[in-house]
């Protein structure tokens, strides 16, 4: 009887065995990517979509996402989530970047007098034209940033590095000249709301705490694919200069815990750069972990105000990044949708 119970033991243990070795299986590479290096406790992933792969979790968007998403719009309301663009508009220039500048290349008179469009002053007093053009910081205004924005130790993410893959102006590997319109489900974390203000304090960081928090209050679920908006009150200080000092955001921990718990394919906020600034003996923690790690992208400067007046947690998230070949950053018009 012995022999009989020691096989059968056996058996339970060799069964237990193939289910912890199931459950390994059951990482989601998507989430926590394999690393290409580690260092310093920073880690460079690989891109689980392959060696060619640009866009990151953007893979994530699929004929059949968008679909899922496009046949549940409500449609009686559009949230524009996008600032304004003008002269003197608050922008980032602290490292020296261009601000946001607008000119004009023609005008009605003018083409009369100078003659520049090749046709001569009668046609112009017949036909008036005026033209302008613009000069900006590609992390101007509502944007997206890219997986080529930052990373680690000169290295980004699925192994991008400037020897092999920045030519003499721009990046050869991704910019958003491959980016699919972001069209996904979106939600809004009010986490200003969640602590009762209009505004989070100055240098406030946005933890997993806060964010699981805010959600259980609204009742809101978290899913996979999900841009998610992040409200810390900011644009209430909008269009004022002082909406880009001292400003709240999220940290690391709770990028993490949206990035590789509830599988959050983009962060937005409604401030200047997503984080707490300023950076405290780091630069960029969170753009770095979630460019170089996780392959997730980040838009900034999204206006939050209306739809949160009206409470609207989950809904169709519609972006739409210009296409610039080989760009850190571009302008995004984005909106949201309710969803039926």
């Amino acid at each position: 009887m012995c022999g009989v119970n020691d096989t059968a033991l056996a058996e339970q243990i060799a069964g237990l065995e193939v289910d912890l070795d199931a459950v390994e299986e059951t990482v989601d590479i998507e989430l926590q990517p394999e690393p290409l290096f580690e260092r310093n406790g920073h880690k460079v992933s690989k891109s689980p979509w392959g060696p060619d792969d640009e866009i990151g979790r953007l893979n994530w968007v699929t004929p059949d996402s968008v679909g899922a998403i496009m046949s549940r719009l409500n449609g009686t309301k559009v949230f524009d989530l996008s600032v304004e663009y003008w002269s003197g508009m608050p922008s980032w220039t602290e490292a020296g970047d261009p601000p946001f500048s607008i000119w004009m290349t023609h005008t009605p008179s003018g083409s009369i007098l100078d003659g520049r469009s090749g046709y001569g002053p009668e046609i112009h007093k017949e036909y008036a034209y005026s033209g302008d053009s613009i000069s900006m910081y590609t992390h101007c205004g509502t944007h997206i940033d890219t997986l080529n924005h930052m990373g680690y130790y000169e290295t980004f993410w699925n192994g991008w590095t400037q020897d092999e893959h920045l030519g003499s102006m721009v990046w050869t590997k991704g910019g958003t000249d491959r980016y699919p319109p972001i069209i996904a489900r979106g939600v809004l974390l009010d986490v200003a709301a969640m602590h009762g203000v209009d505004i989070l304090e100055p240098h406030y960081e946005i933890d997993s705490k806060d964010i699981q928090e805010t959600a259980r209050r609204q009742g809101t679920e978290l899913r996979k694919g999900d841009v998610v908006l992040l409200r810390t009150g900011r644009m209430n200080m909008w269009p004022s200069i002082d909406y880009l000092s001292a400003s709240p955001g999220i940290n690391v921990d709770g990028a993490r815990w949206l990035c590789e718990e509830t599988g959050a394919m983009c962060i937005a906020g409604d401030n200047i750069g997503l984080e707490p600034q300023p950076y405290y003996g780091q630069y960029a923690p969170v753009h770095c972990y979630m460019f170089a790690t996780a392959g997730a992208q980040i838009i900034e400067v999204c206006n939050m105000q209306e739809i949160a007046a009206e409470e609207v947690y989950e809904f169709a998230f519609l972006g739409f990044p210009m296409h610039i070949r080989g760009a850190t950053g571009a302008p995004m018009p984005s909106v949201a949708v309710p969803l039926r």
